[in-house]
């Protein structure tokens, strides 16, 4: 049974960073495909990010326009997404979600319906 945790959200002030973590167990890490996604108060949940199982190909929401950068640790089975000059609409809770994928190591996915297993999720308040 594939269990996520996040880890990393809280306040921080606009222009702020963050790097969130997302620790897997329950499989073999590196044959799953990882994502991020955030729903904010009111709105339906979206994709931020997401990384095939080897971590050679990413994606990243376009609107983020590059200050998200999503990465892997396959030897730590851990996720993480670097947030970087944060906004007060990027305040959401982040969940990172995971796929099996063990024959398409290469390959990312985007629909959340796509993904298995879920993260509890972490606050992230982006205020001054």
């Amino acid at each position: 049974q594939v269990q996520l945790v996040e880890s990393g959200g809280e306040l921080v002030r606009p222009g702020g960073s963050l790097r969130l973590s997302c620790a897997f167990s329950g499989g073999t890490f590196n044959t799953y495909a990882m994502a991020w996604f955030r729903q904010a108060p009111g709105a339906a949940r979206e994709i931020v990010s997401a990384i095939s199982p080897s971590g050679s190909t990413t994606y990243c929401l376009d609107s983020l326009e590059g200050r998200f950068t999503v990465s892997r640790d396959n030897a730590e089975n851990t996720l993480y997404l670097q947030m970087n000059r944060l906004k007060p609409e990027d305040s959401a809770v982040y969940y990172c979600a995971s796929k099996s994928s063990r024959n398409y190591r290469g390959v990312y996915y985007v629909t959340e319906t796509d993904y298995d297993d879920w993260g509890q999720g972490t606050q992230v308040t982006v205020s001054s």
